[in-house]
């Protein structure tokens, strides 16, 4: 089998061929301005990213961690805070509150949507909680009526961790669609290669409508500091080098492309794959949009190993995001709370298996996969 023939779970240098020239040109021009930081392709940047996300401020940083670890410090995290997170997510969230002096605690998820469970949310909100992190995950929204409910109840800082879902959309009660990022305080993307709209590196971003927190985080990246050798605060050192903004810039008129090719393997796989019963496919909430960072099948833990070692068997590659709950992980396990009913994370753990999705998927590759998924379970009957 050619290198073009294989399925990936990402196919980064197919996106790259079909913008070619526009990333090509992009890279000479930042090498000939030689302004390698803080260029004038990341002021462009923060601003087309802003009008995308329909926000007043975009503040780009190194990573998605650093805007979740910037937002967090410009909300006053002290040593001691309580922030609610989903037990079933990335580490960052819990890595950076651990770091920052917080404490993590990890509420239940939505079987159903991976997402954060409002209802455990609100068990687990204390006298002591500052924040609560949803994570907008594999390319869905969370409920974020609900949640901003909470917040407003117990005034609480709403941070969004929009690193899985950039372009989707939240339709809130108003009638009007916002993009997940913008419901919140302060929303947090990642620009890691693999996300929807990804860089050739890390890089990260934040979003907020408050010019003040706008303000405090752009300083907090910055060492500290509004004005050179003027330091403030206690800050850190976070920017997107402007080679990754030109990227950033040459790709993201092409996001709602992309979003359409994602939604449509996507709908080719449930289509093809609705009438087998040992898999439950993933689920479309009306209240919002779905980009499909990823594509997540839940099976039986009895079969979920099974069915990933026969499609690499078969030349497939597939995933499992997460393999345990955030508050089984060694570095966190003395260091948090949980909701003692959370018991659907542990189930995903056990479950869930994430099929190679991208917009340059095509039928044909789909069609290998669906058949070696078939072919799997018709050998189990």
């Amino acid at each position: 089998m050619s290198e073009a023939e294989k399925i990936q779970m990402v196919d980064l240098y197919g996106q790259y061929l079909g913008m070619r020239d526009e990333i090509d040109n992009a890279i000479s021009n930042v090498i000939a301005s030689s302004s390698f930081i803080r260029g004038d392709e990341v002021k462009r940047l923060e601003g087309e990213l802003a009008d995308f996300i329909g926000v007043k401020h975009a503040v780009t940083c190194g990573t998605g961690t650093d805007a979740l670890m910037l937002s967090l410090m410009a909300s006053g995290l002290e040593r001691g805070d309580e922030v609610i997170m989903p037990a079933f997510t990335f580490a960052a969230v819990a890595e950076v509150v651990l770091l920052l002096g917080g404490v993590p605690v990890f509420a239940d998820v939505d079987e159903s949507t991976f997402n954060i469970d409002p209802e455990s949310v609100d068990r687990m909100v204390s006298a002591r909680t500052k924040a609560i992190v949803p994570v907008h995950l594999f390319g869905q929204p969370c409920d974020m009526v609900s949640l901003t409910d909470i917040a407003a109840r117990n005034n609480l800082v709403l941070i969004e961790d929009n690193a899985q879902s950039f372009g989707a959309v939240c339709r809130m009660p108003s009638g009007h669609d916002v993009f997940a990022g913008a419901v919140g305080n302060i929303g947090c993307t990642s620009f890691f290669p693999s996300k929807v709209l990804g860089c050739f590196g890390d890089g990260g971003a934040v979003f907020t409508d408050d010019d003040k927190s706008a303000e405090l985080i752009r300083a907090l990246a910055n060492h500290g500091q509004y004005k050179k050798y003027t330091h403030e605060y206690v800050g850190v050192n976070s920017r997107l080098d402007t080679l990754q903004a030109a990227v950033l810039r040459a790709k993201l008129p092409h996001v709602p492309l992309w979003i359409e090719s994602r939604r449509a393997a996507a709908k080719y796989y449930t289509e093809n794959l609705m009438d087998v019963p040992q898999i439950k496919l993933p689920t479309e909430m009306p209240e919002s949009t779905h980009v499909y960072h990823q594509y997540t099948l839940r099976v039986s833990p009895e079969s979920r190993d099974g069915l990933k070692d026969a499609l690499a068997a078969a030349g497939i590659p597939s995933m499992i995001y997460y393999p345990s709950a955030l508050f089984e992980q060694p570095a966190y396990r003395d260091k948090c709370l949980r909701d003692p009913m959370a018991d659907s994370c542990q189930i995903l753990t056990r479950s869930v298996l994430s099929l190679p999705m991208h917009s340059e998927l095509t039928h044909e590759q789909q069609d290998r996969v669906i058949e070696a998924v078939k072919f799997y379970f018709s050998d189990k009957d």
